[in-house]
């Protein structure tokens, strides 16, 4: 059998194959003969009864399935078929089709050795060798699925037709989804003929075929723009320009010599990191999962409340908009593109930990806008160019952005000191070339359950930390209970970067390269603008049912509470707030004491006792770790009256210059751990308005001569002010076990990271002995801000060995905690901070010994 003879048989067998499950819509009016192109000259024009005419469809993109498909519907409408060999002047040409472009998406970079479609400069001579024919090119667009706005299957939106070209595998699930939801559109026929001429005439300087390709390209794109909307895909837009950029070009010779590769070989890494990082964002990807995410809400939340939208949207106007949420959970990042999309602004390009780029689910993230990046970029130059120079891209677009300020999801509940790295590529690509000032939005969210509430606490019970995966996700998704409350999204106070810069004198500062340095200034700016942005996060604190109900009853020492009690203590905490609001964004709850006891009966978070002298509320069985999460969301709203209740109650009469005297020496590490808003200065007008709030709910009493009173011990009230007084008790006690623990070793005889180790451990053991109950015992990140506020503050410093050494000043500091902790719990602390010196090098070995092991499995990995 002859080649061709092979060819026609494959053609109609696979034509056969495909008739069986797809059916195109044809749309339009089908073509007829060509006629005269209006904008050419008039000596341009073809005699249509001198003419020989041969027909020529037009595909943008290589693709067999789609030329079936086309074939099937030229010889079903009676048309000139598409792939049946054509004599074309003394030439023979095996079908009658022409694809513009013969790369896919992934080959940008190696296009084919010809820049021009072989076909189309075969016929181009055949009209040069033959005056008397013409070729009518019919452009033909095929698109699978309907146009993504218009579908509401969320599976089939994962397949509905996009800019960018779809690979084998995904044309394939096209043709099985949306066979019979294909379409197909024959456009306006075309006289190649009359495109030469009028090239020759009007562009003398351009080949032929350059200019038919990109006639016809713009033309077929002005189409599909009809149906899809614009091209918004990185990948299209971007990648070229990206590579072929001077700093990424430099940071390739760079590499080329560093690692004595060549050029090819060091380009070649530079679009494997492209590839890598940048997003492939969809407009049906998108539209996939609105539908996806909004069944999911309905199935699994009350509803999404969203408070303070409108500052956004002003914004939006004048504004590129870095959104800068907290990270509590890894719906964040679908609840916040949600919120966004569902009114009416641009879905936010998102960095996303290079953890979550697995098999379809990165590929469904990068759909909506997600970028990868990878957790350090330490040791690799190429890669820190290549992705200063994308984070560049999209700022220069004014494409708007979202990152986690935090770096990673808080596991207790808390904000994390902040990871500044995106913050300041953000900053310097902003000082490259100023385009639009930017703006970043802090964004609280708050859940009152939470699908990874059992992973966390196993984590913080010091199991390790799991990795990403399919299967991880599906294990998770099984064990969900559809009982999940509200969520609520907050938009807090904007920072304004040209603001922060200014006050750091950095304003004027400009950055040519990627590589520029960073001025000290630009740095500083970069800092005070993290740590504002927590502030912020904060100040738009969401005080929910969950959270308020958690910080009642974990201040219990059984967690139980008799109901009338519990009613009267949620009340005093809603009427504390709403007299004293922490901030004038913060939403509290509307519900009532006992609506919010209801409420947490709901989502079985807590349960009723049934009692003849009165029913107790009581933390749901194996719910009190976790509920110190939602404790810790909004702990900082009731820190500083948490503060005063303590100093009152433990001491029972206080002056308040006294009670003025100790806040004062204690707030700064309130505030670096709990990013508080108030300045030191603020702290004296604050307290006294607490003070006055909390003597006209009765909590306190306050004499003519300025000294507290507590209540009467077994009193109402005072049992109300000791539930009020234990949520700092905890920071408290934290803070006098790394102090007792350095004034034990003496001055000079502990470094920093050996205080931190131990802390942590022996956070993980109170836990265990004295039932704690809450994980930022043995948070890391805690005890480390601690250690920094001591030197920042002037208790501590470091010798030459790296050594802690005070003096003592350091000492009545400690003092301190005889003013808010008992005695049994100081003597507890003073007992479980005594180690001998081979206690502690044995504790301090085996901490070596572990962490030794953990590096060698993940190399192994």
């Amino acid at each position: 059998m002859s080649k061709s003879g092979f060819g026609q048989m494959y053609r109609k067998l696979s034509s056969k194959l495909l008739d069986l499950v797809v059916t195109p819509h044809v749309l339009g009016e089908v073509p007829t003969e060509v006629q005269p192109q209006e904008n050419l000259p008039k000596d341009t024009e073809i005699e249509q009864v001198k003419t020989q005419k041969i027909v020529c469809y037009v595909l943008q993109n290589f693709s067999r399935s789609n030329a079936l498909v086309v074939d099937g519907e030229t010889r079903r409408l009676k048309l000139a078929p598409a792939l049946d060999p054509v004599q074309v002047g003394s030439n023979r040409e095996k079908a009658a089709i022409l694809f513009l472009q013969h790369q896919d998406e992934n080959n940008y970079f190696n296009p084919p050795s010809h820049p021009f479609p072989p076909r189309l400069l075969r016929l181009i001579d055949a009209l040069e060798q033959n005056p008397e024919l013409d070729i009518e090119l019919v452009p033909v667009t095929v698109l699978w699925g309907r146009s993504p706005d218009k579908e509401d299957s969320w599976f089939k939106l994962l397949f509905t037709d996009t800019w960018a070209t779809p690979s084998k595998v995904k044309q394939l699930m096209n043709i099985g989804v949306h066979g019979r939801q294909s379409f197909l559109e024959f456009h306006e026929a075309k006289s190649l003929r009359g495109l030469v001429n009028f090239a020759k005439m009007q562009h003398p300087n351009v080949s032929p075929a350059t200019y038919i390709i990109n006639q016809l390209n713009d033309y077929l794109d002005r189409q599909r723009e009809v149906i899809l909307g614009p091209d918004l895909s990185d990948r299209r837009n971007v990648m070229l320009s990206l590579i072929k950029s001077p700093d990424v070009q430099d940071a390739i010779r760079k590499e080329s010599v560093r690692s004595k590769i060549s050029m090819i070989e060091a380009e070649r890494k530079a679009i494997g990191f492209v590839n890598e990082i940048a997003s492939d964002y969809s407009y049906s990807a998108v539209r996939f999962a609105e539908v996806a995410l909004t069944r999911l809400w309905t199935q699994l939340y009350d509803g999404v409340e969203v408070h303070n939208f409108s500052t956004v949207r002003e914004l939006a106007k004048d504004y590129e908009i870095i959104y800068t949420p907290c990270h509590r959970s890894h719906i964040d990042y679908l609840l916040l593109s949600y919120v966004i999309f569902k009114r009416g602004l641009m879905v936010p390009y998102i960095a996303a930990g290079d953890n979550l780029n697995m098999p379809f689910v990165g590929q469904l993230l990068r759909g909506g806008g997600a970028f990868f990046i990878r957790r350090s970029f330490r040791g690799n130059a190429l890669y820190t160019s290549v992705f200063k120079e994308y984070l560049y891209s999209i700022l220069s677009r004014n494409t708007p952005l979202e990152y986690f300020i935090e770096g990673g999801r808080s596991r207790t509940g808390r904000l994390l000191p902040p990871k500044t790295g995106m913050l300041a590529m953000t900053v310097h690509g902003h000082l490259r070339g100023k385009t639009k000032p930017i703006a970043f939005v802090p964004t609280y969210i708050g859940y009152e359950r939470l699908m990874e509430g059992a992973t966390y606490v196993g984590e913080m019970n010091g199991k390790p930390k799991e990795s990403e995966s399919i299967f991880g996700i599906i294990q998770t998704l099984k064990k969900i209970e559809r009982i999940f409350g509200k969520v609520h999204v907050n938009f807090g106070e904007p920072v304004f970067l040209d603001d922060m810069l200014k006050a750091h004198g950095a304003d004027q500062v400009q950055i040519a390269h990627n590589d520029d340095p960073v001025p000290d200034q630009v740095s500083a700016a970069v800092n005070t603008s993290a740590h504002m942005i927590l502030e912020n996060i904060n100040r738009a604190v969401v005080i929910n049912p969950v959270s308020l109900l958690s910080l009642i009853l974990l201040a219990t020492p059984k967690h139980t509470l008799d109901e009338e009690i519990c009613i009267k203590q949620l009340d005093t905490y809603r009427d504390l707030l709403t007299a004293i609001p922490y901030d004038s964004r913060t939403q509290v709850t509307p519900l009532s004491g006992k609506e919010i006891i209801a409420y947490g009966l709901k989502l079985k978070l807590i349960k009723r006792v049934q009692h003849v002298l009165g029913d107790i509320i009581a933390i749901a069985d194996n719910q009190a770790i976790l509920l110190t999460y939602f404790r810790n969301n909004i702990l900082h709203a009731f820190v500083l009256p948490s503060l005063v209740a303590a100093l009152v109650e433990h001491n029972g009469k206080i002056s308040h210059s006294d009670l003025i005297n100790v806040i004062r020496t204690l707030y700064p590490f309130l505030k670096a751990e709990l990013f508080l808003k108030w300045k030191d200065d603020e702290i004296q007008d604050q307290v006294s308005l607490y003070v006055k709030a909390l003597a006209q709910a009765d909590l306190i009493f306050v004499d003519d001569e300025g000294f507290i009173f507590c209540p009467a011990p077994n009193s109402e009230d005072h049992n109300q002010l000791a539930v009020l007084a234990a949520p700092v008790r905890q920071s408290l006690e934290r803070y006098y076990m790394t102090l007792a623990l350095i004034t034990q070793r003496g001055s000079g005889n502990i470094s920093t990271n050996q205080v931190e180790v131990l802390s942590h451990l022996l956070g993980q053991r109170l836990s265990v002995l004295y039932e704690f109950n809450s994980p930022e015992f043995f948070d890391k990140a805690l005890f480390q801000s601690f250690i920094k506020v001591l030197t920042e503050q002037g208790y501590i410093a470091k010798n030459d060995e790296g050594s802690i050494v005070f003096d003592e000043q350091f000492r009545n500091v400690a003092q301190y905690a005889n003013l808010v902790l008992d005695d049994v719990t100081l003597q507890m602390l003073q007992h479980i901070t005594s180690f001998t010196d081979e206690e502690l090098k044995e504790a301090l070995d085996a901490v070596a010994a572990q962490q030794a092991k953990k590096r060698l499995k993940r190399k192994k990995k």
